[in-house]
């Protein structure tokens, strides 16, 4: 095994059979913490390698940014799953493998002959992970079972573009691909939590995680309010509906988040921009009455923060009750808390002369560290590497590649 050496994951060895956003990203989560993750692609590559930015410098083009950026520290191989030699490669890692991620739709991985229950056979201890729009019907079978799901779908019905946007009648995707990443970050939980009972009891299982189900969780409050209140919630721009103040509002160059909901904090507001009589007054003295009144207390704090830059209402409001300025990726690049909490990567890209940014590891431990330690990989670039670990011979390596059965 290729070890590295390092993170909380460190042993664990997982096979990546996914494409575009949500698998990656689940895996990448797990290799960023130490696992040996073997990413298998199509002998074509995962379509998400064409899929751009790519680098005006770049001469290779082998991937861009998409790919770069949820594919790192894996182990890339290349297969033709239509062919049974490939297909025994798979199953030949799975015999050793700690987990397998997949996100097929339902039926692929049976029609391929590695299915859950086939490849328990051989590794009973196998946890095996599906992310589908849908989910799963070993845990629950949807009438959507068989439709083809993007973020944008799973946004749509697990209910958060019904309450984003900017008033009642205008309902609006949320900008990051949160349909594909919210379901990937509950996966990876799932996983480990999986192995944490497969090693108490020898057991894997299989795990389904559905993206529109993932968006539903996200969006819990629209269950409570619709069961506790009656409500069919709505889009609320930029504000809150339960809390006041807690939203945007304007500032001389940009825009600015505040949030003041409770009393205490509502008073030390009330005094930072010189308004004390406003903490006293009948239309905004406590929550439920601010919320009553949420045009005209949005409308007396931006009279304040619309005659200040976003600079002056830092030194003003930050440390002192819930505020951040909006930023866009070039006030990020500049901030120092992103640097300080390594959170903008350099790692080298083919093709360059010079390192890329990529996201760094948000999961900060310190008995065991993730780590960035390779970039992405190429398309089949540790395929002979992988073959050999599982006992093949140079020449039936040779013969694989030659036939295109492996790249």
């Amino acid at each position: 095994m290729d070890s590295i050496g390092f993170g909380a994951l460190d042993g664990v060895r997982v096979i990546d059979l996914t494409q575009m956003l949500a698998g990656p990203y689940c895996t990448q989560i797990l290799a960023d913490h130490g696992a040996d993750v073997i990413k298998i692609e199509p002998v074509t590559g995962d379509s998400s390698r064409s899929t751009g930015p790519f680098h005006a410098d770049d001469h290779l083009d082998l991937f861009g940014g998409y790919y770069a950026s949820v594919n790192r520290n894996k182990r890339g191989i290349a297969l033709d799953l239509k062919k049974p030699e490939a297909r025994e490669v798979v199953r030949k890692l799975l015999a050793n493998a700690d987990v397998v991620v997949e996100n097929y739709r339902a039926g692929v991985m049976e029609r391929l002959g590695l299915s859950y229950e086939s490849i328990r056979e051989i590794n009973p201890r196998l946890v095996y992970a599906a992310i589908r729009g849908f989910g799963d019907p070993r845990t629950g079978r949807s009438p959507y079972m068989d439709w083809p799901a993007f973020d944008v779908v799973a946004q749509a019905m697990g209910g958060v573009m019904q309450i984003n946007g900017p008033d009642r009648s205008t309902p609006m995707k949320v900008g990051p691909g949160i349909g594909d990443l919210v379901p990937a970050l509950m996966c990876a939980f799932g996983i480990v939590a999986a192995l944490l009972n497969a090693k108490k009891t020898g057991n894997g299982q299989f795990l389904d995680v559905s993206m529109v189900d993932s968006i539903l969780a996200l969006c819990e409050r629209i269950v409570f309010q619709n069961s506790f209140a009656g409500t069919v919630p709505h889009p609320e721009g930029n504000r809150h509906p339960l809390l006041c103040p807690f939203g945007l509002f304007k500032a001389k160059d940009g825009g600015v988040t505040i949030a003041a909901p409770t009393d205490a904090w509502w008073a030390i507001m009330c005094s930072l921009i010189g308004r004390d009589e406003l903490i006293a007054d009948s239309r905004t003295s406590t929550n439920e009455r601010r919320l009553a009144n949420a045009d005209f207390v949005y409308g007396e704090l931006e009279t304040f923060t619309m005659s200040r830059t976003r600079r002056d209402l830092m030194d003003i409001f930050g440390g002192r009750i819930p505020f951040g300025p909006v930023y866009d990726i070039a006030d990020i690049m500049c901030d120092p808390h992103f640097a300080t909490r390594e959170m903008l990567v350099d790692v080298p890209h083919p093709g360059l002369d010079k390192k890329i940014q990529i996201a760094g590891i948000p999961v900060k431990m310190t008995g065991t560290p993730g780590k960035i330690v390779r970039r992405a990989p190429q398309l089949g670039e540790h395929t002979v590497q992988v073959l050999e670990e599982l006992g093949y011979p140079q020449f039936e390596i040779d013969r694989l590649r030659q036939q295109h059965i492996a790249v």
